[in-house]
């Protein structure tokens, strides 16, 4: 444990690739080659009146990385923070989007108590947050079938939805997530942090998800994502 303490003095990826073991001591795991959870088809409608909604223009820091102590490691470790006044507040279709994007990119997933046989109780950090229950759970993805309904693209990926928990070989993370609302646009900055234990190599990207709203639909219309860059890591040098 105190070799995993000091990965935290290092560089902010070696802090992530530090949570992730620490994780994988403590979650259950399968294969390194992760399977996908075969969600339900059936699609759970909105509480909210959707016919009402009307978005407001805005810019928010919605995710961030910071060092917080951490009493159940007795370690201060780098962790998600998120903007918790605004998910008070957030309407349904900006929720979507971030739902959508949290679906594809690990969010401090862990094992709610022992993982069941189907793996249907990963609780996951922005999930949680936005009230949409575990991973591919039924509520979860009803929640997204019902807004991108009329996006086959996007109902097609939600298909393969991934339950990978943190601390698995191969893990990637959110860095940050910025969202801008501009009319009836939608769009969703974040850099994403793979890391790949086995081969001690870490990549890192950014990428803009911009989605439409209309007709009480969410589309999303454009992806744009930058060239990955990589580097190198030696738990070993933890030890220096």
């Amino acid at each position: 444990m105190n070799k995993l303490r000091k990965l935290f003095t290092h560089t902010r990826w070696v802090s992530i690739l530090a949570i992730m073991m620490i994780a994988a001591c403590q979650s259950p795991q399968k294969t390194d080659t992760e399977t996908t959870h075969a969600a339900s088809s059936d699609t759970k409608q909105p509480t909210a009146d959707s016919s009402s909604i009307t978005l407001k223009n805005k810019h928010v820091k919605f995710l961030w990385r910071a060092e917080q102590f951490d009493p159940a490691y007795d370690a201060t470790i780098n962790t998600l923070v998120l903007d918790e006044a605004y998910i008070k507040t957030i309407s349904d279709p900006e929720k979507a989007a971030l739902g959508y994007v949290a679906t594809f990119i690990g969010n401090e997933c862990a094992w709610d108590g022992k993982a069941t046989p189907n793996r249907s109780n990963l609780k996951c950090k922005i999930l949680t947050a936005l009230d949409l229950g575990y991973q591919c759970s039924d509520t979860h993805l009803g929640f997204l079938r019902h807004w991108f309904r009329s996006d086959s693209t996007a109902l097609k990926k939600l298909e393969n939805c991934p339950t990978i928990p943190d601390g698995s070989t191969v893990q990637e993370t959110f860095d940050k997530i910025d969202l801008s609302v501009n009319d009836d646009e939608i769009v969703v900055a974040y850099t994403v942090t793979s890391i790949n234990m086995r081969e001690n190599k870490s990549w890192t990207w950014d990428v803009q998800d911009h989605f439409k709203y209309h007709d009480n639909n969410l589309e999303l219309v454009k992806t744009e994502k930058s060239e990955p860059t990589s580097a190198g890591f030696d738990v070993s040098d933890s030890d220096t």
